[in-house]
C-alpha cells in the first residue's frame, strides 16, 4: 500500500517508484537499439538492401514523432500510471513481432509499434522521474532523464550484438529477452504511486510554435540540432554495416560496438559536462563533432575500422555535449508558457533529421556504394556544426535575463527520448 506525506509518496514508495521508471526508460532505449546489430543478418535472410534498412530504421523515429506530438501531455490528464502501463503493453506487442517475424513487413509493422510505444512512454517517464525524485535531490531526475537513454541504447546495441554472434537463435534472442523484462516492468509499473491526474484537459491536438523572440536562436541552433541528430541517425541505421565493411568480419558484436561506443561517449560527455554553461558546452561539442567526423572521414578512406571506433567516440562525445549545450541554451530563453511548444519544435527537428537523412543515404548506399555516401554524409554533418560553432562564437545563442532551474535546462540526450511537448 503506498502512503503519502505531504500530498507526495512515503519515501519508500517514492524510491522504489523512481528506479523502476528509470529501468522502464533505460529498457525501451535498450530495445530501441538492439535491432541495429540484427540488420545485416535481416537482409542477408531476406534479401533486402541500404535503402530497406533505413526505412526499417526510419519507421521508429516517425512514429515515435507522431505519438509524442499527440499524445505527448496524455499522462497530465489520465495520470502516469495508465500511460506508462499501456506503453509497455504496445511495446510488448511489438517484441512479440520481433520475435515472430519471418519478413520484411513484420519489421515495419514490429518497429511502427515500438516507436508508437516509446513516443508514448517518454512523456509520461520523463515526468515521473520528476514526480518521484528524492526531496532531498531536486537534480536527480533530469539527471536520470539525461544519461539513461544514451546507456540504454548503448546497452541494447551491445547485448544485441553479442547475443546475435554467439547465443542461440540469432534473430529471436534478444526481443525473447526484452519481452520478458517489459513484462515484468509491467507487473512493476501497476504499483507505481498515482501522479498527474486531473491536472490539465485530455488534448491530442499537436502544438509547435516558437516565440518570436527566441526565433534568431533556434535558427542559428538548428544546423546544430540536425548534425547531432543526422549522426546518430546514420549510426543506428547503417553504423554497424559499416564498421563490419571496414573491418571484413561478420563478427556482429562488433558491428553492435559501433552504436555503444556513439552512445556510451555521448553519456559520459553530458555527464561530465552537465554544469557547464550552455553555450560552452555546445562550442565544445561542436569542436567534438568536427574533429569526430574528420577522423571518421579519414578511418573510411582508409579502410580503418579501429579508426572508425576512435572517431565513433570522438563524435560521440561531441554529440552529447553538442545537443545538450543547445537545448539548454534555447531553453534558457522559452518563457514559461512557451517552453513546451519550444521543446516540441526541438523535437520535431530532431526526429526529421534523425530519419530523413539516413532513408537518403540508404538510397544513395545502394547506388554510389556505403563508404562514399558516409565521407559525404559525415562532411555534411561537419559543415552544420562549423555553422553553429560560428553562430556560438557571434553571440546568437546567449539567452536573455531569464533564468531556469536545472530541472527545466537539463535535456535528455539520445535519439528515442525526449521531454514534455504539453509540459508547461
Amino acid at each position: 500500500m503506498t502512503g503519502r506525506t505531504g500530498g507526495r509518496p512515503a519515501p519508500a514508495s517514492s524510491r522504489r517508484g523512481f528506479w523502476t521508471v528509470a529501468a522502464i526508460l533505460g529498457l525501451f532505449l535498450a530495445a530501441a537499439s538492439a535491432p541495429s546489430p540484427l540488420y545485416a543478418d535481416y537482409a542477408v535472410r531476406w534479401h533486402f538492401g541500404p535503402v530497406t534498412i533505413t526505412v526499417i530504421f526510419a519507421v521508429y523515429a516517425i512514429a515515435l514523432l507522431a505519438v509524442l506530438l499527440t499524445a505527448g501531455s496524455l499522462s497530465d490528464s489520465i495520470g502516469r500510471r495508465p500511460v506508462i502501463l499501456t506503453a509497455l503493453l504496445i511495446q510488448s506487442a511489438s517484441m512479440l513481432l520481433f520475435v515472430l517475424a519471418d519478413g520484411v513487413i513484420w519489421l515495419y509493422a514490429a518497429r511502427t509499434l515500438q516507436g508508437a510505444a516509446t513516443g508514448l512512454v517518454t512523456a509520461a517517464v520523463a515526468a515521473s522521474l520528476i514526480d518521484l525524485q528524492p526531496v532531498t535531490r531536486p537534480g536527480l531526475g533530469p539527471l536520470v532523464n539525461a544519461i539513461t537513454p544514451t546507456v540504454g541504447l548503448a546497452a541494447g546495441a551491445l547485448a544485441a550484438g553479442g547475443l546475435v554472434q554467439y547465443g542461440p537463435a540469432p534473430l529471436r534472442l534478444i526481443y525473447a529477452l526484452l519481452l520478458a523484462g517489459f513484462v515484468l516492468l509491467a507487473g512493476a509499473a501497476a504499483t507505481l504511486p498515482a501522479a498527474g491526474t486531473g491536472r490539465a484537459p485530455v488534448s491530442l491536438r499537436p502544438r509547435v510554435r516558437i516565440e518570436p523572440a527566441i526565433r534568431p536562436a533556434f535558427w542559428a541552433v538548428l544546423p546544430c540540432l540536425v548534425a547531432t541528430w543526422a549522426l546518430g541517425g546514420l549510426y543506428l541505421s547503417l553504423g554497424p554495416s559499416l564498421m563490419l565493411d571496414l573491418s571484413g568480419s561478420g563478427n556482429r558484436l562488433l558491428g553492435g560496438s559501433i552504436v555503444f561506443a556513439l552512445c556510451a561517449a555521448g553519456a559520459v560527455a553530458s555527464f561530465c559536462l552537465r554544469a557547464w554553461p550552455a553555450a560552452r558546452a555546445m562550442r565544445s561539442g561542436c569542436l567534438l563533432l568536427l574533429a569526430g567526423l574528420a577522423v571518421t572521414i579519414a578511418a573510411v578512406a582508409a579502410a580503418n575500422s579501429g579508426l572508425l571506433f576512435l572517431g565513433t567516440l570522438v563524435a560521440g562525445a561531441g554529440f552529447g555535449s553538442a545537443f545538450l549545450g543547445a537545448f539548454r541554451s534555447l531553453a534558457a530563453q522559452a518563457s514559461p508558457g512557451g517552453r513546451a511548444s519550444l521543446i516540441a519544435a526541438i523535437y520535431v527537428v530532431a526526429y526529421l533529421a534523425f530519419s530523413l537523412p539516413a532513408i537518403a543515404a540508404g538510397v544513395l548506399a545502394t547506388h554510389l556504394g556505403l563508404r562514399p555516401v558516409t565521407i559525404g554524409y559525415a562532411a555534411i554533418a561537419a559543415a552544420l556544426a562549423l555553422a553553429s560553432l560560428a553562430a556560438t562564437r557571434r553571440g546568437i545563442t546567449a539567452a536573455p535575463h531569464r533564468a531556469v532551474s536545472s530541472q527545466q535546462a537539463t535535456a535528455p540526450v539520445s535519439p528515442g527520448h525526449a521531454a514534455r511537448p504539453g509540459e508547461e
